[in-house]
């Protein structure tokens, strides 16, 4: 499994990281964390199947439905 967060799309919220906070956090900003690796678009190494429920919860919080969840 891993995650696609569309960064264009993504508004930093924050319900990611409330949701999974072993995926998603927010940095000394308040902004995703993840825009310091990425761009665009930020699409995750492979992630432990345990995760997925906290990850899938946190693509449905997500208000700009910014986050896909693959395999």
């Amino acid at each position: 499994m891993r995650v696609v967060v569309d960064l264009e799309k993504c508004q930093d919220h924050g319900q990611c990281a409330f949701s999974a906070p072993q995926v998603f956090a927010l940095d000394e900003n308040g902004r995703l964390s993840f825009r310091s690796a990425a761009t665009d678009t930020f699409v995750s190494a492979d992630l432990d199947e345990s995760l997925r429920d906290d990850v899938e919860e946190a693509a449905e919080a997500c208000p700009l439905q910014a986050i896909e969840v693959e395999g």
